[in-house]
C-alpha cells in the first residue's frame, strides 16, 4: 500500500506517489471518486466537534471536499517543496483570481507583469478596480525598475514565468527578493512548466498557480485550477476560497489524478519533440524567431538553464514578414495541428496570437526582432511523432510562402 511520498523524494516518483494514502484509497491503486454533497456524522458531538476543525481529511460538507479532492490537493502539495497546502478550482483562471482576492483588499496596490496571461490581466485590470484595488503593469526583464515601482501602497505582485504568448523568461528569485525588501506578497502562474520544472516557493515565491487543465489533466477534457500556499499565506487562501464557495469536481479531480501519474513521461516526450521542432524552424527563412526557453540561444535561454529543471512544448513563432492572411494560411494548412484554445494535451495545437493587443509597456515584436516581423503563430507540440509533426509544419510554410 503506498503511503504519503518521504521528502527525499524525486519529483518523477512523486508524480506517481503523492497523494495515495492509504485511508483514501482503501485496498485500490487510485482513490475512488467519492461523489458526496453530505457528510454523515456518528452523532450530535461529532457533528459539533466538526464545526471547529477545518483540513482536509476531516469530513464536513461536500464544500469541504472529501477524499478524491484532498488526494489531488495532497499530491500537487507534495510536489512544491515549502509548500503548506494546496486549494483546487473549477477552472484555471478561477486559481488567479481567488489567488488575488485573498491576499488584496481595498486600497492596496497590484504590480502585475506586462507579459501576464490576458484572463488574470483582465481581472486585474477591470473587476478589481470594482474592489478599490489599483492595478499597474510593469516590464518584469526590467529588476532595477521594477524595485522603483514599488510604493507603501503595494501590497502583491503577480508574476508569470515565461510570460504568456510571448514566452520572456524573467529573473524570479530577483524580483522576488524585491517585492520582499518592501513587504510583497509574490504570486506565481507557474503553468508552463509546473512544479515538476519550476519550484516556485524555493524560489522566494509565496503562492504558486497552476491551471490544471493543461499538463495536469493532459487529456483535454477536463476544467481546473490550484493555487498551492507557504505556511504563511495557505490558511487565509482557504479561508477566502471556501467563503466564495469554491471546490472543484471529484470527477474532475479523479482525471486530474490519473493525468498526474503519466506527467511527467508526457512533459519529458513533449520537449524532445518541442525541441527538435524547434531547432527545424530556426533553420527556416520564413521564421524571424522561435520563442523558446529550451532551444539554446533563444531568448532567456540562460535563466531557464539557471532556474529550471524541465519545461513544456509550448512556444511561439515570429513570422518573416507577410500579413496576417499568409500567417492564417499557414495555419490553415496544417493537417496534425488542431486550431484550438488551451493546450497541455497528447494532441499539438497552432493558433494566431496577438501579443500587442495584451500589453501596456512591453514592446511587440520582442526587442531585437525587426518591427515587420510581428505575426505570430502559438504552437503547442503533443505526442504525435515530431517527424510528422514538421512535415505538416512544412507544408504550412509552404503555405504561407504562396500567400
Amino acid at each position: 500500500m503506498a503511503k504519503n511520498p518521504p521528502e527525499d523524494q524525486n519529483p518523477a516518483t512523486r508524480l506517481v506517489t503523492g497523494g495515495r494514502r492509504s485511508e483514501w484509497t482503501g485496498p485500490v491503486v487510485n482513490p475512488p471518486v467519492w461523489r458526496a454533497s453530505t457528510h454523515l456524522y456518528e452523532d450530535s458531538a461529532a457533528q459539533q466537534a466538526g464545526l471547529h476543525v477545518n483540513q482536509d481529511g476531516v469530513f464536513h460538507y461536500g464544500a469541504r471536499g472529501g477524499p478524491t479532492q484532498w488526494a489531488l490537493a495532497d499530491a500537487l502539495t507534495a510536489l512544491e517543496p515549502g509548500a503548506a497546502g494546496t486549494m483546487l478550482y473549477p477552472t484555471g483562471l478561477a486559481a488567479p483570481i481567488m489567488a488575488l482576492l485573498a491576499v488584496l483588499k481595498a486600497g492596496d496596490e497590484l504590480l502585475v507583469s506586462d507579459n501576464s496571461y490576458d484572463p488574470s490581466r483582465t481581472f486585474a485590470e477591470r473587476a478589481l478596480r470594482d474592489y478599490g484595488i489599483t492595478t499597474r503593469f510593469f516590464d518584469p526583464l526590467d529588476v532595477e525598475g521594477f524595485a522603483h515601482l514599488i510604493t507603501d501602497k503595494c501590497r502583491v505582485v503577480l508574476l508569470e514565468n515565461p510570460g504568456s504568448v510571448s514566452l520572456e523568461m524573467c529573473d524570479v528569485p530577483a524580483l522576488a527578493a524585491a517585492a520582499k525588501a518592501r513587504g510583497l506578497v509574490v504570486l506565481l502562474d507557474n503553468t508552463w512548466a509546473g512544479p515538476t520544472g519550476f519550484q516556485a516557493l524555493k524560489h522566494g515565491v509565496d503562492l504558486s498557480i497552476l491551471a490544471l487543465t493543461k499538463h495536469v489533466g493532459g487529456h483535454s477534457d477536463l476544467m481546473l485550477g490550484s493555487v498551492t500556499a507557504n505556511a504563511e499565506w495557505y490558511p487565509r487562501l482557504r479561508r477566502h476560497s471556501l467563503m466564495l464557495g469554491q471546490q472543484a469536481s471529484p470527477d474532475d479531480c479523479a482525471l486530474a489524478l490519473r493525468g498526474l501519474r503519466t506527467m511527467g513521461v508526457r512533459l519529458e516526450r513533449s520537449c524532445a519533440s518541442a525541441l527538435q521542432i524547434a531547432e527545424w524552424l530556426q533553420s527556416r527563412p520564413e521564421v524571424a524567431a522561435v520563442l523558446f526557453p529550451m532551444l539554446p540561444g533563444a531568448p532567456g535561454h540562460e535563466l531557464w538553464k539557471r532556474d529550471f529543471t524541465g519545461g513544456c512544448g509550448l512556444m511561439t513563432l515570429v513570422m518573416a514578414g507577410k500579413d496576417l492572411r499568409a500567417r492564417d494560411a499557414l495555419i490553415d494548412a496544417l493537417s496534425l495541428f488542431g486550431i484550438g484554445y488551451s493546450w497541455g494535451g497528447f494532441e499539438s495545437l497552432a493558433l494566431g496570437s496577438h501579443p500587442e493587443r495584451d500589453r501596456a509597456i512591453m514592446p511587440w515584436p520582442p526587442r531585437g526582432i525587426a518591427p515587420e516581423n510581428r505575426h505570430a503563430v502559438r504552437l503547442w507540440i503533443g505526442l504525435e511523432d515530431p517527424a510528422d509533426l514538421i512535415a505538416d509544419l512544412e507544408r504550412g510554410l509552404a503555405a504561407w510562402a504562396a500567400a
